[in-house]
């Protein structure tokens, strides 16, 4: 009789709560790290580029950030635009006033002043939650939208509110080419998504969703609170300030408060609940469901040879795009990332006895 092993099973604890337990996961990574590393930088067209890779990744490490918050710890924001806004002037502020500072350094500083606002709007969450606490985070959009656009002190005295960077440079390297910005944004997702991952699995982690699922069984069995949520709000700003800085530096080049609007809040928190709460890779899913599919919609019409005018395409796009949000919503309220999570249980079981 011819013996075959039926699934992936562990015999100890490390073994099954490493992040790539499964072997068929291991090696789709694998191959998803060698397409992005490897053959996109040689095969990819600079719009591509410019216009939907790099996007999609700094609105990912976003939406990472805002899942930490929302999906992990269970606390909702609608400030997610501002604490972007934050990283991204405070990154430009260090750029133009201290010579020769590092675009790595200014970016991560930018994520630091964005920690330190986080934190400050984070406080009501000890008090309130849910709804109110929505209300208390969406104050913070309206006062960096303010500020940004009153106090000249954080655009270098410019009258509009519009900044702007050129003659970006890494360890004397130039940043001129798509190419080359899509791989410096690729390097910071990957490193943030590690370590992102890594934490969520600590010790740390298990008190965020220890408060997510039952704050006050939380609180008695040790875990302080104050701690845990506000520890959420300032990873979670840290890592939204640096996608902002990302987005302005790298991205747009150019940016004024308007690129960090309440709009883009919405987006962010639509991305999470689309991709997976309290899901790494939701995150990924639900920011490229949002920037891929109205592009597919779009261009969908045309290939079809169906004729229709670009303000009618532009109503019809909405209106399908929301329909679908509502479709995943009902049949899976998880997000997508649920989905992923189903298939790799499968796999777990594979090959399948006879």
């Amino acid at each position: 009789m011819l013996y075959r092993e039926n699934g992936q099973f562990k015999t100890s604890y490390r073994a099954d709560s490493q992040i790539f337990a499964i072997r068929q996961d291991r090696i789709a990574m694998l191959a998803l790290l060698l397409l992005a590393f490897g053959l996109l930088p040689l095969l990819a067209s600079d719009y591509l580029f410019s216009a939907i890779l790099i996007p999609f990744l700094i609105l990912s490490l976003a939406a990472l950030g805002l899942n930490v918050l929302v999906g992990y710890c269970g606390q909702i924001s609608l400030g997610t635009g501002a604490f972007m806004a934050v990283g991204a002037y405070a990154a430009y502020n260090f750029q133009v006033r201290i010579e020769g500072m590092p675009l790595i350094a200014s970016i991560l500083l930018g994520g630091l002043c964005a920690t330190a606002v986080g934190v400050l709007f984070g406080i009501p969450s000890l008090r309130i939650k849910g709804l109110y606490l929505a209300v208390a985070t969406l104050a913070a959009q309206f006062f960096c939208d303010w500020a940004f656009l009153r106090i000249k002190w954080f655009t270098n005295n410019s009258s509009s509110g519009n900044v702007s960077v050129s003659d970006l440079h890494v360890l004397g390297v130039s940043l001129d080419a798509p190419v080359q910005k899509y791989l410096f944004v690729l390097s910071f997702v990957g490193l943030f998504a590690l370590l992102t991952k890594n934490l969520v699995r600590g010790a740390i982690g298990r008190e965020w969703m220890a408060m997510r699922d039952m704050d006050v069984a939380a609180s008695v069995i040790g875990i302080r609170p104050v701690y845990a949520k506000l520890s959420a709000f300032a990873v979670s700003s840290f890592i939204v300030g640096v996608a902002g800085a990302l987005w302005g530096f790298v991205h747009l080049g150019s940016w004024e408060p308007a690129a960090f609007s309440i709009d883009r809040s919405f987006q962010l928190l639509f991305m999470v609940i689309i991709g997976g709460l309290g899901s790494v890779m939701g995150s990924f899913f639900g920011a490229a469901f949002i920037i891929f599919l109205p592009i597919v919609l779009n261009q969908l019409p045309q290939a079809l040879g169906i004729p229709i005018g670009t303000e009618t395409a532009s109503h019809l796009e909405l209106m399908v795009f929301g329909a679908l949000i509502i479709f995943f919503l009902i049949k899976e309220p998880h997000g997508l990332a649920r989905l992923w999570s189903t298939a790799k249980e499968k796999l777990r079981l594979w090959p399948f006895p006879h």
